[in-house]
């Protein structure tokens, strides 16, 4: 089973709900004034706003806080931010791929930095892991969108290139260039899904103990309790037994 996904479950069920909640909130504002800023404050009309607004509603963000969020990027105060991308080895060889938006570049490269060091890692340069990953669409339906056949068959129309489904619902994988079109498919035939992202995903993953998984949790965690930090990506597995164990600690 690929752990990552996995531990962040485990790792949000652990924390503090509300401080949880409230970083969340924090990293899907940022997302949604950087959107704004870029193209046209309305995501009928800027498709990075439109699913940075569905992603932010997802998680159940209030509507006075997305409006804010959209409101900042067209205010004379609005921070300048950058996307920036870190990669690196964890420990047991796991490689792992950060993503920021910052408004400074050297804080955020020292923070990341540190906590690779801390984790028994190292930090390396852009693209020192990324070849090991594609740049892919993940569209995410809940179970009530329909059964395992009904979302297959419309991912397949739509032009989708691999669906998973379990208890949690529906994992469409589709190519970077083609997530505009593949999601607006799905939309027609099942309605609005519950997220949409660009993510990466890896060609390979390396499996792990429960010692270097417990390491992993750490690291990721680290990182992303840290402002700047939008996502983490992390290239590992765990058997069910491990997963169970870590679930139960």
């Amino acid at each position: 089973m690929a752990g990552h996904s996995q531990f962040k479950n485990i790792m949000h069920r652990k924390g503090r709900q509300d401080a949880v909640r409230s970083k969340m909130f924090s990293k899907l504002a940022r997302e949604i004034t950087v959107a704004a800023k870029q193209g046209l404050p309305d995501p009928a009309m800027n498709p990075r706003l439109r699913l940075a607004v569905q992603n932010a509603k997802a998680e159940s963000m209030p509507k006075d806080n997305i409006q804010r969020a959209i409101n900042k990027a067209t205010g004379g105060d609005a921070e300048n931010y950058e996307e920036v991308r870190y990669e690196g080895y964890g420990p047991g060889g796991v490689a792992v791929i950060v993503e920021a938006l910052t408004d400074n570049r050297n804080r955020s490269a020292s923070n990341v930095r540190a906590a690779f060091t801390k984790a028994g890692g190292a930090m390396g340069e852009t693209g020192s892991v990324s070849f090991m990953w594609d740049r892919v669409g993940e569209i995410h339906y809940l179970p009530k969108a329909g059964s395992a056949d009904k979302v297959m068959d419309a991912a397949i129309e739509a032009g989708a290139d691999d669906v998973s489904s379990d208890e949690d619902g529906h994992t469409i994988i589709c190519a970077f260039e083609n997530i505009g079109d593949v999601s607006k498919a799905l939309e027609a035939a099942l309605g609005e899904a519950e997220t949409v992202k660009v993510i990466w995903r890896p060609q390979n993953n390396v499996p792990v103990d429960e010692d270097r998984a417990q390491s992993l949790m750490k690291l990721v965690a680290t990182l992303e309790d840290d402002d700047d930090v939008q996502n983490v990506y992390a290239n590992f597995e765990v058997d069910d037994e491990t997963l169970a164990k870590l679930s139960a600690a």
